[in-house]
């Protein structure tokens, strides 16, 4: 799909947290049309373009969804704040990233995101789910505390009305009551140290990662213990910041169950 440079409006900007707040945008159908996973660039000025993840499958209706943390000590995150508030039009450009949802592929999901990038996620779930309301997808997010799980409330309708999706929250400080059902739960610390002591063989999976270099690559390093296939897992980390290799080779899984 070529990237285009468009006009869109702004529809609403809503406070999800302090820290984090959701932009619906609107614009033609055919125009705003993207894969699941997918990212577009917003213009702030003649030479700053800032990307954003989409958070919505595209729907064929011109509605676009991003989920932006705000940082008020920055200088763009304070422009973009006062644009998006003040502006009736944007300039954007999309769609960029290969990092998308494969329509070919069967296989479970195990989705992987820090933050903000849950809204790539998002996209993912949706667009998986519309096409295989029973496709297993495994949604692991990591946050530094509760509040910044910011839409807990639709990852756990999903577990709720799929048999087949699990959501996992891992935040730097314990998380309360309600991180305990059988496809909901909860865990205190780092993202891929949750990963390494939950999970055993993910050598059949579709694995979707988003957050920073080091926290993918960290999530990365484990996952190849556990028997990932290079050529399943995706990130728009690998674009940007490459490594070589991108998978370790490390052996063959799995840690074995105790009786």
């Amino acid at each position: 799909m070529t990237a285009r440079t468009l006009t869109c409006q702004v529809v609403e900007v809503e406070d999800l947290t302090p820290d984090v707040f959701r932009v619906h945008l609107e614009g033609r159908p055919e125009a705003m049309a993207h894969a699941p996973g997918q990212y577009l660039e917003m213009q702030l000025d003649d030479a700053t373009w800032v990307p954003f993840s989409i958070a919505n499958a595209h729907g064929g209706d011109g509605r676009l969804e991003l989920h932006i943390q705000h940082w008020p000590e920055r200088s763009n995150s304070a422009r973009l704040r006062e644009l998006l508030v003040e502006a009736q039009q944007l300039t954007l450009r999309l769609p960029g990233g290969d990092c998308v949802l494969d329509p070919d592929s069967e296989r479970p999901l195990l989705l992987v995101a820090a933050g903000t990038g849950f809204a790539q996620m998002k996209a993912i779930v949706e667009a998986a789910l519309h096409a295989d309301p029973s496709r297993p997808v495994a949604l692991w997010w990591a946050a530094r505390e509760r509040r910044d799980l910011y839409l807990e409330r639709l990852a756990r309708e999903w577990a709720e009305r799929h048999e087949g999706v699990t959501f996992h929250g891992v935040s730097e400080q314990p998380l309360e009551a309600g991180f305990d059902a059988e496809r909901v739960t909860g865990h205190r610390g780092r993202i891929d140290e949750a990963l390494a002591e939950h999970l055993d063989d993910v050598s059949a999976h579709d694995v979707y990662l988003s957050g920073s270099p080091g926290m993918v690559y960290a999530c990365v390093d484990v996952l190849a213990s556990l028997g990932l296939v290079p050529s399943r897992v995706f990130s728009d980390v690998f674009a940007y910041a490459p490594r070589d290799p991108l998978v370790p080779t490390v052996g063959s899984l799995v840690r074995e169950r105790q009786a």
